[in-house]
Order: structure tokens, then C-alpha cells, then sequence
């Protein structure tokens, strides 16, 4: 059973607001939506195999001889704002406000 503490959590990584009052409403909603997914998984369905996967190759260059690894990596480290040991900081875009 949702509560409207799970909803506004939800809203909130959806970046949604929702009045207070209506937060009981949604958790309703939500717990018909979670039931209805359940109901699918008992489905008896028909498996067909899938069928085979193209191959695909790079149409940019020829797999032949790779560089070296560490070749680029000193000068791509140096364009990171920050940097502590082997960990590089970058700029934070993701938030639960």
C-alpha cells in the first residue's frame, strides 16, 4: 500500500508538484497501477524465439590497431575542474529538491 510520504517522494524525482490534499488520491491511483502490472505478470503468453540480431560494425574505422591505453588519459584529466588523487569532480546535475 503507497502512502503519501511514497508519493511525494515519487513527485519529487519526477520533479511534479502535488497538493497535499491530493497526495491521498495519487497513492490510490498508484497502488491500482502497481495491482494492474501484477495482473500481467500471471499472463500465460506464447514465447516465440526472437529473431537473430544484425550483425553490426563500425562504419567509422576499421577495428585494426587500437591506441594504447593511457595514450589521451593525462590530458583529458587535466580538463576536470577538480581533482583529489585518482577521482575527478564534476559538476553535480542531479537533485532531489
Amino acid at each position: 500500500m503507497a502512502s503519501s510520504d511514497d508519493v511525494r517522494k515519487l513527485a519529487a524525482l519526477a520533479r511534479l508538484s502535488i497538493p497535499e490534499e491530493a497526495l491521498p488520491a495519487r497513492a490510490a491511483e498508484f497502488d491500482r497501477i502497481v495491482s494492474y502490472i501484477g495482473e500481467l505478470d500471471e499472463l500465460e503468453l506464447e514465447t516465440k524465439s526472437a529473431p537473430a540480431a544484425p550483425a553490426y560494425n563500425n562504419v567509422f574505422r576499421t577495428d585494426g590497431e587500437p591506441t594504447p591505453s593511457g595514450t589521451w588519459t593525462e590530458r583529458l584529466v587535466s580538463l576536470f575542474p577538480q581533482r583529489d588523487g585518482d577521482y575527478l569532480s564534476v559538476k553535480k546535475i542531479i537533485s532531489h529538491e
